[in-house]
């Protein structure tokens, strides 16, 4: 029942964020995908950034990190809130993942 309710919520997230229409890119980044497609791409790792998650990241994960690029992890932390997901803990995700990612600058 736990997972269901997750699974409700990061649904309603990406159902608003479509509404929205929202298009969000970092500047000077080369993602080259938009903050909604790079969120789609969160999806295998969600489940080590939950807030409070003492899971670590899954072999799928980190391979799904890798083909993200830390561009797009960039432009996910400095995007807008997302909901179940703790910023801090997906910061780390490249190091964790063993991805020799540049660390992402934080804009507030």
């Amino acid at each position: 029942m736990r997972h269901t309710r997750s699974s409700k919520v990061f649904a309603t997230f990406v159902l608003m964020l479509m509404m929205t229409g929202l298009g969000v890119q970092g500047q000077g980044n080369s993602c080259g995908l938009t903050f909604f497609a790079s969120l789609i791409q969160l999806i295998p790792y969600r489940p080590a950034v939950i807030p409070f998650s003492p899971i670590p990241p899954s072999e799928t994960c980190c391979t799904a990190l890798k083909a993200l690029g830390q561009p797009c992890l960039c432009v996910l932390v400095n995007g807008p809130p997302i909901s179940g997901v703790d910023r801090n803990m997906a910061i780390q995700l490249p190091e964790k993942c063993s991805a020799n990612f540049e660390p992402c600058s934080i804009m507030n």
